[in-house]
Formats: C-alpha cells, structure tokens, sequence
C-alpha cells in the first residue's frame, strides 16, 4: 500500500511538471495528460495498480460534472440552448448509434450492445480539454459557451447511454421501448432528486452559521450526496449533479457572501479538478499494460486500427453533424430566428473541431465492471473497449488539440452578435456598482454622513471612484486606450502587486502589524490580481 501511494504521489509529481511546461509551450494541459498517461505505460516494469471500477465513476465523475455545472452561465446557456441540446442530445445519440454498428459489424465477437457502450462512452466531448485549449486565443463568446454547455450536458446523456447498454451487456436482455421509457423516467427523477437535495443544500449554506471552510467542504460533498440520492432511487446520479450543480451556482450570491468564502471555494475546486483531472490519467497509464496484456484474440495492431477508425469516424459524424445544427434554425420560421444570429462556415467548423475527448471518457471506461454479474465470467471485451478509448482520447487530443488554435487563427472568425469589449464591460459595471453603492449611502444613511466621519470617509471615497470610473469608461468608449496600453497598464499593476507583496512581507518581518491584518490586505490584493487577469 505505502509502495503504491509513493508511486502514484511521485508520478502525480512528474504530471505536475508536465503541466508546467504546458503552461510554458502555451499548450493545452490535457494533451500532456494524455501523453504523460502513455508515456507512464511504456515505463520498463511499472507496478501494476487497479481501483475498483465502481469507485472510479463514484469518485470522480460526480465533482468533475458539477464543477462543469457551477461555471456554466444559466443565461448563456439558455439563450443557446437549441444548438446545445442539438449537440449535447442528438449528437451523442447520432454518434452512439453510428459507432454501435460500425463496431458491431467490423469488429468479430463484438456485440451491438458492446458497441452502444463503447458509443456511450466516446461520444462526449471534454470540457476541460475545449476550455484550456480555447484560453489563450479569441475566439467568440457564443462559440465558446456551446462548447462548454454541450460539454455540460452531453456528459449527462453519454453516460445514461452507457448505464443502459452496460445493464444490457450485465443482463443479457434489451428492449428498445423499455429502455426509452427507463431514459426519461431516469433522467427526469434525476433532475427532481438533483433539485431537492440542492435546496436541503442552500438552507443549510443560507441559514446555519457555516464559516468559509465548511462552506468549500460542503460544496465537496455536495455532489456526491445528489449522486448518491439519485442513485440509490435507481434514477440518474449524473442529471441529478448537473441539475443541483446548476440550481446552487444560479443563486450562489445568495449564498456565498463573502469574499473569503468564494476565494477559498475557488482555490479548493480549481486544486480538486486539476490533480483529479492528473490522477485519470495516471491509472489509465499504469493500467495499460495490462489492458494491452488482455487484449485476447486482438492483436495491438488490430486494436490501433479499430481505434483509428473509430476516432475518424467519430470526427467525421460531428463535423456532418454542425452543418445542419447551424442552419436548421433558420428554417424552422420567424420565431426560432428571432433569437439566432446568421451563421457561418467558420463557426461550425470550430464547433466541429472542438470535439476532444478527455477525462469522463477514461473515466466511463475504466468503470466498467471486471466481472459479469456471476462474479466468474470476465466481462467481455472490457480491455479493447479501454484501448480504443484511450486511442480516441489520443487522437482527437492531440490532433484536434493541437491544431485548433491554428484552424482558429486561419479562420479568423468575428463575434456572430455585437458584444462590448471586456475592458469597456468591466469598468461599466465597476462604474454600476459604486453608483449602487453611493445612492444607498445617500438614500439611507444620510444622517450618518453628518454624523459619522467614518461613513463621511466612505461617501468621498465612493464618489472619487466613481469619477476615476466613469472618466476611465468614457476614453474606452471613445477608443483612446489601445489594446497595448491596456496590456501596459495590467503589466505595470501587476508589477504594483507585487510589490505592494513585498511591502507586506517586510510589515511582517518587523512585527509592525498583526498577522492577521496583514493577511486581510493579502487577500484583498489576491482579489484585485484575480480580477485583473480574467
């Protein structure tokens, strides 16, 4: 046990720096894993580890999908929710059933059940991978909340599928009419489940006095209690994370006051899906040999051909399938266009390229049981249909991965509907929220002002930034600050930060302040540096 805790903790490590120098190349995180994942497999007599694989979709799947949810904007979402629920359900339908028959026909032994499972568990595209990839380059906000939406839902809808093929491979029966039946009643009281335990969830975070640890401890446990309660009802933990994780990030302001709560939330959750992102990988990696050794009657050639094909017919599928979902809208009368922009080429064929798969994928795979239900049989072709997966992974990874950014740069798409710049939002809502603030002053607490020098203080404070602001909003808007002065004014903040860091630190040598009002101005600079780099 000590043994392979220090082997996955050192290999955690090599991940780490790996990470590094993907942040260095200016590369998509996730690319490396995937590399980092194989190249741990080709390690001269690497110890074998195996996790149950019920643990595996337990543990990891639901904070990954509600980590998915809580960044997922509710008004974006809705406002492109037909391209989304185009992509996110028919998509992954469309793919399951393309991919089902395809691997039934072309691979020997290979049942159609078999084939909606390796369908199921391929069909979803990352939302990580899309994300980290997209970082660094400008792309347009619809196309980027599509990807993340669809990324959101299509999790839910590839795993129902999964669960159901897999109850027919456990089973050995299946009826179509049954298990459409099964779907929506699953999904549905999923969502109910979802729902009611995220409300037992924002009572206790709105009315008990929790503090800014329990509050991040409790968004931990808070998916895994909706999964739990969905799953021990027989309905889908999976819609019932997403639907909770949706429910609590729409009235999070409700919830979580203050700015330490959030700050730490930020930090326990960001740290979370990293090194849980870090450790799928890792197991994929050490438990490839033995995939590879189990095999059977496939050679690896044979195995890396079936993957091959099925990674291009699987990009094939979606970039047909973008097409359609672009311009269906415009055909379909006045009111469904009303809320559509006149598409493109360029944005579907981002929206295509962007189909990457990661994480949930090689989570659903390593998931599947070692044993059929007699506990004596092996489950059958459970080692090719991880191989193909990671194969997939591999390849629209690192193909697709690596060349969006340039397909993206080639295409040189604009925004598909008239936005504010980020800069000129950012200082009219600064502006917004100090008006706000000094017409309340004003409204209710005028004798104060007279009364009190310290809300005296505040008024003028207040009002000297609103000034800075609004003169601040007014060149944005007339265009006066190019976008190499904006980078020159956050390259010299941020170099005022630091030293304003600095400055602290030496406060803290000499013992001229308590600790604890050094580290209330800490978090407050933590504060203005994270909002000056998103």
């Amino acid at each position: 046990m000590h043994h392979d805790l220090l082997l996955v903790l050192s290999l955690l490590l090599l991940v780490f720096f790996l990470v590094m120098l993907a942040q260095k190349l200016r590369v998509s995180y996730p690319i490396f894993l995937v590399l980092a994942g194989l190249g741990i497999s080709l390690i001269p007599g690497i110890r074998y580890i195996t996790i149950d694989p019920e643990l595996i979709f337990l543990i990891f799947l639901p904070p990954l999908l509600y980590e998915a949810a809580w960044y997922t904007s509710w008004h974006d979402f809705w406002k492109w929710r037909r391209p989304i629920g185009m992509l996110a359900f028919g998509l992954v339908f469309c793919t399951s059933f393309i991919i089902g028959y395809l691997s039934n026909s072309m691979i020997p032994g290979f049942t159609l059940a078999m084939g909606f499972l390796l369908g199921g568990i391929i069909s979803p595209p990352d939302a990580v991978a899309a994300t980290s990839v997209l970082k660094n380059i400008k792309v347009p906000k619809q196309l980027s909340t599509i990807l993340e939406g669809e990324s959101l839902i299509n999790d839910a809808s590839s795993l129902i599928v999964f669960r159901f093929a897999l109850a027919a491979i456990l089973t050995g029966t299946f009826s179509l009419q049954e298990a459409v039946g099964s779907f929506f009643l699953a999904a549905g009281m999923g969502v109910v489940t979802g729902l009611v335990v995220a409300q037992i969830i924002f009572l206790i975070h709105r009315f008990l006095p929790t503090t800014p640890v329990i509050d991040a401890a409790l968004t931990v446990m808070t998916p895994y209690f909706m999964y739990l309660a969905a799953e021990q009802f027989h309905f889908s933990g999976v819609m019932a994370v997403v639907s909770g994780g949706l429910f609590i990030s729409y009235r999070s302001h409700k919830i979580f006051r203050t700015g330490a709560t959030r700050m730490n939330m930020l930090g326990v959750w960001t740290t979370l899906i990293f090194v849980l992102n870090g450790l799928v990988f890792i197991l994929i990696g050490l438990e490839l040999p033995e995939v590879i050794k189990g095999l059977g009657d496939y050679s690896v050639a044979q195995s890396i051909q079936y993957g091959l094909i099925i990674s291009l017919v699987a990009i094939i599928i979606r970039m047909l399938w973008v097409l359609p979902i672009a311009y269906v809208p415009k055909w379909l009368g006045q009111t469904v266009r009303m809320d559509h922009v006149n598409p493109t080429w360029k944005g579907p064929l981002i929206v295509g390229w962007a189909g990457m798969r990661g994480v949930v994928s090689l989570a659903s795979a390593l998931s599947i049981p070692v044993l059929l239900k007699d506990n004596v049989t092996p489950f059958p072709h459970r080692n090719l249909i991880i191989f193909i997966t990671f194969i997939v992974i591999l390849v629209t990874l690192v193909f697709q991965g690596l060349t969006l950014p340039w397909l993206i740069k080639w295409v040189k798409i604009k925004d598909m509907e008239e936005t504010l710049p980020e800069q000129e939002q950012e200082a009219h809502i600064q502006w917004t929220l100090k008006k706000a603030a000094l017409d309340r002053i004003e409204e209710k607490y005028a004798q104060d002002i007279s009364e009190n020098e310290w809300i005296a203080c505040l008024k003028k404070d207040l009002e000297n930034n609103i000034s800075v602001s609004k003169e601040r909003l007014e060149a944005l808007q007339n265009g006066e600050r190019e976008e190499t002065e904006i980078k020159r004014y956050n390259e010299i903040l941020t170099d005022i930060f630091w030293v304003q860091r600095e400055a602290l630190f030496q406060l803290r040598r000499h013992n001229a302040y308590s600790d604890e009002e050094i580290r209330k101005q800490e978090y407050q600079l933590d504060w203005d540096e994270l909002r000056l780099k998103q």
